[in-house]
């Protein structure tokens, strides 16, 4: 799949939205630890439902919890040891250097995740990564959550970029349909995903990329072409 970014905006900068959790970190088995306990701790016995959660990423939690009928007290257990386990959680490879090499062609970039923003930015102060963007916005600062295009639509305002000239990278269907909803182009990160991928292409991004790196070929310096 290939799409062209408003080739009239020759030489300004792009806004490049990330998604946080499978994008740029790999927090997937500090995030079952943290489900697994909160479940025991405010259900009680019994198998907890993390793949059936692990469907709806991308939400906000309490959100998911609705979905799925459990408990809106299992959000602050849940809160609670995904911070204590914060540090434990892994950068993707390649995604540090891409986002610097973005900001070094002239690029404003963003993280509009399902996690609350104060969660968001401790996750990447804690990770030493929190510098590399312009802003960070959580599930909790906008009126409307993924799939609503508000917290895109958010980013774009805050950076100062129009939609033709913005991009949303997710690796779940809600960041696909929030980046369409939002007019900008969306765009499936599969480096993170585990297993199957047909949800995600089926919703019909504008671009699929396997690598982070690839990224670089679309988004050409904007520093360069205005010097």
């Amino acid at each position: 799949m290939t799409i062209e970014l408003s080739p009239t905006a020759t030489g300004s900068p792009l806004a490049v939205v990330f998604d946080l959790d499978g994008v740029i970190v790999d927090s997937f088995a500090v995030m079952r630890r943290a489900f697994d306990l909160a479940y025991a701790e405010v259900v009680g016995e019994g198998h907890p439902p993390f793949e059936e959660y692990n469907k709806h990423l991308g939400r906000y939690f309490p959100d998911i919890m609705r979905i799925m009928g459990l408990p809106l007290e299992m959000e602050e257990p849940f809160v609670r040891e995904s911070y204590r386990l914060a540090g434990e959680v892994k950068v993707h490879d390649g995604v540090p250097e891409t986002i610097r090499e973005l900001r070094e062609r002239g690029h404003r970039i963003a993280v509009a995740t399902g996690k609350s923003g104060p969660r968001a930015r401790s996750l990447l102060e804690t990770l030493g990564l929190i510098e590399l963007f312009d802003v960070v916005i959580g599930s909790d600062e906008i009126a409307r959550p993924k799939p609503a295009p508000d917290i895109v639509r958010h980013a774009m305002d805050v950076l100062g970029v129009p939609p033709e000239r913005s991009m949303m990278i997710g690796d779940a269907v809600t960041d696909i349909q929030s980046g369409q909803a939002a007019g900008v182009t969306a765009i499936a990160a599969v480096w993170g995903c585990e297993g199957n991928t047909a949800d995600l292409l089926a919703a019909n991004p504008d671009v699929v990329l396997q690598r982070p790196e690839e990224l670089l070929a679309r988004c050409p310096s904007a520093v360069a072409a205005s010097a």
